[in-house]
Protein backbone atom coordinates (compact mmCIF):
# COMPACT_ATOMS: atom_id res chain seq x y z
CA UNK A 1 0.00 0.00 0.00
CA UNK A 2 2.46 2.56 0.60
CA UNK A 3 5.45 3.01 -1.64
CA UNK A 4 7.85 5.23 0.62
CA UNK A 5 7.68 7.59 3.15
CA UNK A 6 9.58 10.29 5.31
CA UNK A 7 9.97 11.67 8.85
CA UNK A 8 11.10 15.32 9.93
CA UNK A 9 14.21 14.92 12.02
CA UNK A 10 15.91 17.36 14.05
CA UNK A 11 19.94 16.66 13.01
CA UNK A 12 19.70 14.84 10.02
CA UNK A 13 23.35 13.47 10.67
CA UNK A 14 22.31 12.09 13.78
CA UNK A 15 19.33 10.64 12.76
CA UNK A 16 21.44 9.22 9.50
CA UNK A 17 23.73 7.37 12.19
CA UNK A 18 20.82 5.78 14.18
CA UNK A 19 18.63 4.42 11.45
CA UNK A 20 21.77 2.94 9.91
CA UNK A 21 22.78 0.92 12.98
CA UNK A 22 19.41 -0.15 13.77
CA UNK A 23 18.41 -1.01 10.04
CA UNK A 24 21.07 -3.01 9.40
CA UNK A 25 20.08 -6.29 10.43
CA UNK A 26 16.52 -5.51 8.58
CA UNK A 27 19.09 -5.76 5.32
CA UNK A 28 18.45 -1.85 4.90
CA UNK A 29 21.15 0.66 4.69
CA UNK A 30 21.77 4.68 3.50
CA UNK A 31 21.03 4.44 0.03
CA UNK A 32 20.60 7.80 -1.08
CA UNK A 33 21.40 11.62 -0.40
CA UNK A 34 19.34 14.07 -2.36
CA UNK A 35 21.43 17.31 -3.96
CA UNK A 36 20.87 20.30 -1.41
CA UNK A 37 20.14 22.21 -4.86
CA UNK A 38 17.17 20.20 -5.26
CA UNK A 39 15.96 20.65 -1.78
CA UNK A 40 16.51 24.30 -1.09
CA UNK A 41 19.44 23.24 1.20
CA UNK A 42 17.38 20.50 3.48
CA UNK A 43 19.15 17.83 4.23
CA UNK A 44 17.37 15.00 2.73
CA UNK A 45 18.09 10.72 2.14
CA UNK A 46 16.72 8.15 2.30
CA UNK A 47 16.88 3.97 3.19
CA UNK A 48 15.98 0.63 1.73
CA UNK A 49 17.45 -2.07 0.07
CA UNK A 50 17.40 -1.73 -3.90
CA UNK A 51 15.59 1.59 -3.47
CA UNK A 52 14.91 4.21 -0.97
CA UNK A 53 11.41 3.52 1.00
CA UNK A 54 12.15 5.21 4.14
CA UNK A 55 13.20 8.77 4.25
CA UNK A 56 14.78 11.17 6.23
CA UNK A 57 14.37 15.03 6.43
CA UNK A 58 16.48 17.40 8.59
CA UNK A 59 13.52 20.45 10.02
CA UNK A 60 14.36 23.61 12.32
CA UNK A 61 11.31 22.74 14.28
CA UNK A 62 11.15 19.71 17.04
CA UNK A 63 9.08 17.04 15.28
CA UNK A 64 6.23 15.38 16.18
CA UNK A 65 6.42 11.90 16.99
CA UNK A 66 5.33 9.54 15.07
CA UNK A 67 4.88 5.23 15.26
CA UNK A 68 6.15 3.30 12.05
CA UNK A 69 6.95 -0.15 12.19
CA UNK A 70 9.67 -1.79 9.73
CA UNK A 71 9.16 -5.40 8.50
CA UNK A 72 11.32 -8.01 9.54
CA UNK A 73 11.91 -11.75 7.84
CA UNK A 74 12.19 -13.79 11.43
CA UNK A 75 11.99 -12.88 14.95
CA UNK A 76 15.69 -12.89 15.09
CA UNK A 77 16.05 -9.98 13.18
CA UNK A 78 13.44 -8.44 15.55
CA UNK A 79 15.77 -8.89 18.37
CA UNK A 80 19.11 -7.64 16.22
CA UNK A 81 17.37 -4.20 15.32
CA UNK A 82 16.44 -4.03 19.03
CA UNK A 83 19.64 -4.42 20.17
CA UNK A 84 21.57 -2.27 17.31
CA UNK A 85 18.59 0.52 17.97
CA UNK A 86 19.90 0.37 22.10
CA UNK A 87 23.32 0.24 20.65
CA UNK A 88 22.87 3.49 18.85
CA UNK A 89 21.37 5.44 21.25
CA UNK A 90 17.95 4.36 21.30
CA UNK A 91 15.40 4.00 24.23
CA UNK A 92 13.86 0.99 25.19
CA UNK A 93 9.99 1.24 24.60
CA UNK A 94 8.95 -2.20 24.89
CA UNK A 95 11.51 -5.27 24.19
CA UNK A 96 10.90 -8.22 21.97
CA UNK A 97 8.38 -10.34 22.67
CA UNK A 98 4.78 -11.89 21.49
CA UNK A 99 1.80 -9.40 21.14
CA UNK A 100 -0.64 -11.73 21.23
CA UNK A 101 -3.67 -8.79 21.51
CA UNK A 102 -2.73 -8.66 17.93
CA UNK A 103 -2.58 -11.69 16.95
CA UNK A 104 -1.09 -14.78 18.09
CA UNK A 105 2.06 -14.48 15.62
CA UNK A 106 2.83 -10.61 16.03
CA UNK A 107 6.64 -10.61 17.32
CA UNK A 108 7.80 -7.00 17.73
CA UNK A 109 10.24 -4.76 19.66
CA UNK A 110 9.51 -0.75 20.12
CA UNK A 111 12.28 1.96 20.56
CA UNK A 112 12.24 5.84 20.77
CA UNK A 113 14.57 6.78 18.29
CA UNK A 114 16.74 10.50 18.90
CA UNK A 115 13.29 12.19 17.81
CA UNK A 116 11.08 10.12 19.92
CA UNK A 117 9.82 8.31 17.41
CA UNK A 118 8.30 5.03 18.75
CA UNK A 119 9.68 2.34 15.82
CA UNK A 120 9.03 -0.79 15.66
CA UNK A 121 10.47 -3.72 14.03
CA UNK A 122 7.85 -6.61 13.59
CA UNK A 123 7.67 -10.50 12.38
CA UNK A 124 3.88 -11.87 11.91
CA UNK A 125 5.40 -15.85 11.26
CA UNK A 126 5.16 -18.40 13.44
CA UNK A 127 8.84 -19.63 14.31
Amino acid sequence: MIDHFGINVSDFERSKAFYEHCLKPLGHSFVFRVPLEQTGGVKVGGFGKDRAGFWINECNVKPQPLHFAFSAENRAQVDAFYEAALVAGGSDNGGPGLRTHYHAHYYGAFVLDPDGNNIEAVCHKAP
